[in-house]
């Protein structure tokens, strides 16, 4: 499942970038897998920490940048 999410952000990112609109972007659904992929971590803290904790950290970083995007985003349909 991180491996399939990890390579499906960059895909989020670029259409979300490219596209400057917040259509089909749930800032909600964004949220909810940020606070999984930090449970996740803890867990993984908590039991043992091994090379799976980089996976989570990297799926985070691109949901944040995914975040930022569609900030921008908004901005631009603000304005």
């Amino acid at each position: 499942m991180l491996l399939c999410f990890g390579v499906a952000w960059p895909f989020s990112i670029r259409k979300a970038y490219v596209s400057k609109s917040t259509k089909g972007a749930s800032l909600i659904f964004l949220i909810i897998v940020i606070i999984g992929y930090i449970a996740g971590m803890i867990n993984n803290m908590i039991n043992g920490m091994n090379y799976v904790i980089i996976f989570y950290i990297a799926n985070t970083v691109m949901i944040v940048i995914n975040v930022i995007v569609i900030a921008r985003n908004a901005g631009y349909e603000s304005a």
